[in-house]
């Protein structure tokens, strides 16, 4: 390089230069300068991120293999804001862990932690993969509702799809939990939104309620499904499933996510779904399960195994501007 110019980068108002000549780096130092005596942030912090989606549910996927992010629940919600932030349905964070392969923490667009995510399980799942974390078609990954394996299927190392064991659904209410007893929530009565319903209710390792109803199309989600997920019988709150049924293979769901209101799919609440369905003789143990965002593959296998297979697809990657939070 001739020795009148010089490589450098200089950050102005948040915005990178990359400078070749004295004049450029000299004029980026000297509005550094402005910035600073005029208390700009001229060194923001720059977060990495990912953003990839699965069936339509949209993520904001970060690393955090050398230390835990800090002020997890609060960047989940500035990062998810779809006018301020990256926008998403929430914040994945993908770790170390000393358990199984590697560990996922789920926060939701409200900051709330959730206990296990299927689309997000399959995101991470192509991200590991296809980023070179892993060689393995078969990856443990550790979650709070317990350690879930997601198969691979590849082809010349571009992930298509990802086949995920959600491990057994869980029936009894205390445990999904509900605040009424008994040993099942099955087809059972509930009031909301100033009607009665009937529902049943399951935890994938969070807990779900599943209504069918005639016409999914014709429900004001945003206006009954807060009533659903602040229903007294849910003490840590719920999801909730709005499903019409199609035929003994194929289901339609809307769902209304805890945390995060109407979203585009739901794995856990399309596994969620067949169970109720098959609980209820309204089909058999496989079927596909039709979302807004598209279609996932449910089979509920004879030793109580829910098997959920789907796409999983990059968005995007970016440096995202930390706020003071």
């Amino acid at each position: 390089m001739p020795e009148n110019t010089i490589s450098s980068r200089a950050i102005v108002g948040g915005r990178t230069f990359f400078t070749k000549d004295n004049a450029l780096a000299a004029w980026a130092a000297q509005r550094r300068q402005v910035c600073d005596n005029k208390g700009w942030n001229t060194m923001a912090t720059m977060l990495p991120f990912t953003k990839m989606q699965g069936t339509g549910n949209d993520y904001i996927y970060v690393e955090e293999f050398d230390k835990p992010l800090a002020n997890a629940r609060e960047m989940a919600i500035a990062i998810s804001n779809r006018h301020f932030g990256v926008g998403g349905d929430g914040l994945v964070l993908i770790g170390v862990s000393h358990v199984a392969d590697f560990r996922m923490r789920v926060f939701n667009a409200d900051g709330s932690e959730a206990e296990m995510c299927g689309n997000a399980s399959r995101c991470v799942g192509k991200y590991l993969y296809e980023r070179g974390f892993s060689e393995k078609n078969s990856i443990t990954l550790e979650t709070l509702a317990g350690v879930r394996t997601l198969h691979i299927h590849s082809q010349n190392r571009m992930v298509d799809k990802v086949r995920v064991d959600m491990g057994k659904p869980v029936l009894t209410p205390a445990d999904i939990p509900m605040t009424c007893g008994g040993e099942s929530f099955i087809n059972q009565e509930l009031t909301a939104a100033g009607k009665t319903w009937r529902g049943t209710a399951v935890s994938m390792g969070n807990p779900h309620l599943v209504i069918e109803v005639d016409d999914v199309d014709a429900l004001d989600l945003p206006q009954i499904g807060p009533e659903f997920e602040h229903h007294p019988l849910f003490p840590r709150r719920t999801n909730t499933e709005f499903v019409q049924v199609l035929s003994d293979s194929r289901v339609r769901m809307r769902v209304w996510e805890r945390g995060a209101g109407e979203t585009l799919a739901c794995g856990t609440g399309a596994c969620a779904t067949l169970v109720a369905c098959a609980l209820n003789n309204r089909t058999g143990r496989k079927a596909t399960i039709s979302l807004l965002g598209g279609d996932l593959d449910i089979f509920w296998a004879d030793d109580g195994a829910i098997f959920k297979t789907g796409d999983a697809a990059f968005v995007f990657s970016g440096q995202y501007i930390v706020p003071d939070i």
